[in-house]
């Protein structure tokens, strides 16, 4: 399996994950064209995609999903409350299918688990993708690490996963309100640096090789505090990718030499 982020931060967020015989797009919170565009730029048609998957309902998640299904009669996979927000904004023949969260569902020759998240949609899950071959996780918007989804995570190889703020740099922002501070630090806002890092410590001891870092907040991060945040905490050996807003990344891969030789896009990699 293969993954790439086509863009993620406030403004919107989609990946894709691909294997030799399906590709998913994970949410779709970039406009359509700018998704078509990312995806050719990775070597992918739209027609190439099978089916949409969607984490939760917020619009920097799905704001793109009903242009792309004008475009495309794939099924969309979410849960029954995600589906009820969302269809709301569509025409009605839309193929939806849906999954129970915390259970686990097929599709095609791969497995899919849906692990729920603390945050502040109506029911936001994370997915875990597995095959034969290894697994992969996605990670975005919780306002927390639950025991449940770190166990369910131990054995990925490659994981997605957001590290949206420094909490120095959100305490001295001066254009949030208090409120607005307590709502992205709380138990259902989002993942700060040192809480990315800690699950990404853990889940090295189980086999994870390499991750990509999303949904960084623009005035309350900074490539730097992630990359010393991560450097203090964890295992060398470990490949980071970190995701922009305005780029996709390079496609990552279980396969020991598929990062080396993918065309570079610009994106900041190292290694710890």
């Amino acid at each position: 399996m293969e993954l790439a982020v086509l863009g993620s931060g406030s403004k919107g967020n989609a990946v894709v994950l691909k294997s030799p015989s399906r590709c998913v797009l994970i949410d779709a919170g970039l406009s359509a064209k700018q998704i078509e565009l990312r995806m050719k730029l990775l070597g992918l048609a739209l027609s190439d995609l099978d089916a949409v998957f969607l984490t939760h309902e917020h619009q920097d998640h799905c704001g793109g999903l009903r242009v792309l299904m004008r475009k495309l009669a794939i099924p969309i996979y979410a849960n029954a409350m995600t589906k009820e927000v969302v269809a709301e904004r569509f025409q009605g023949d839309e193929r939806w299918v849906l999954f129970e969260s915390g259970h686990r569902f097929g599709f095609e020759e791969w497995e899919v688990e849906s692990v729920s998240v603390p945050h502040d949609a109506v029911d936001p899950v994370s997915f875990i993708f597995k095959t034969e071959h290894g697994q992969v996780g996605v990670v975005t918007d919780l306002g927390y690490i639950t025991p449940v989804l770190e166990k369910a995570l131990e054995g990925t190889q490659i994981l997605f996963i957001e590290a949206n703020y420094d909490p120095l740099l959100l305490e001295q922002d001066m254009k949030r309100p208090w409120s607005i501070k307590q709502r992205i630090s709380s138990k259902h806002g989002h993942l700060s640096n040192g809480q990315c890092a800690q699950l990404i410590s853990y889940l090295q001891e189980s086999g994870l090789e390499k991750v990509i870092i999303g949904h960084l907040s623009s005035d309350c991060n900074h490539h730097d505090r992630i990359y010393e945040e991560l450097a203090a905490s964890m295992q060398r050996g470990l490949e980071v990718v970190i995701a922009e807003q305005g780029s996709p990344t390079p496609w990552v891969s279980i396969r020991p030499s598929a990062v080396e030789s993918v065309q570079d896009l610009g994106q900041a990699q190292f290694l710890f």
